[in-house]
């Protein structure tokens, strides 16, 4: 069985009020409100394009559908269910495929622990980090790490 996936975007658009009202692909109505949705190359009323899983009215999340074995999904929803987990680089713990995480290279961590492997200083919005032998460094600890001769930190 091959399920596929996919991504569609989701246009609002105004009904112009001298068009021919259009058929909603949810509920099989015309579509009579100010404004319509438009994905998957059907039209929707605003509140019949909603996520399968969570009922959320997918033209509010986001400018993005997933539609996979036919569902119609948001895409926490698609990655809750199809995503692909992982473990976390710092703390190897499983990092559900829905959360948000940090990357650096092939590394992937929590949004928690994203941080400096040596003094634990977690990183702010524009702060340099450093990737050395597969461990995250603030730009202090690397540099000293660069200073000694045959670096080789140890966790803490």
């Amino acid at each position: 069985l091959l399920l596929s996936l996919c991504i569609s975007g989701i246009q609002m658009l105004s009904v112009q009020p001298d068009t021919k009202p259009k058929g909603c692909a949810g509920c099989n109505r015309k579509i009579k409100d100010r404004y319509l949705l438009k994905a998957l190359d059907k039209y929707w009323h605003e509140d019949c394009l909603k996520c399968a899983c969570c009922d959320c009215r997918l033209g509010e999340v986001g400018s993005t559908l997933y539609t996979k074995a036919n569902l119609i999904l948001c895409r926490r929803d698609y990655l809750r269910l199809f995503g692909v987990t992982g473990n976390c680089a710092a703390c190897s713990k499983l990092i559900p495929a829905f959360e948000m995480v940090m990357r650096a290279k092939d590394n992937v961590y929590h949004l928690d622990c994203f941080a400096c492997q040596l003094c634990n200083q977690r990183f702010c919005v524009g702060d340099k980090f450093f990737l050395k032998n597969n461990m995250i460094l603030c730009q202090t600890d690397y540099e000293e790490g660069l200073m000694k001769e045959g670096y080789a930190p140890q966790v803490r």
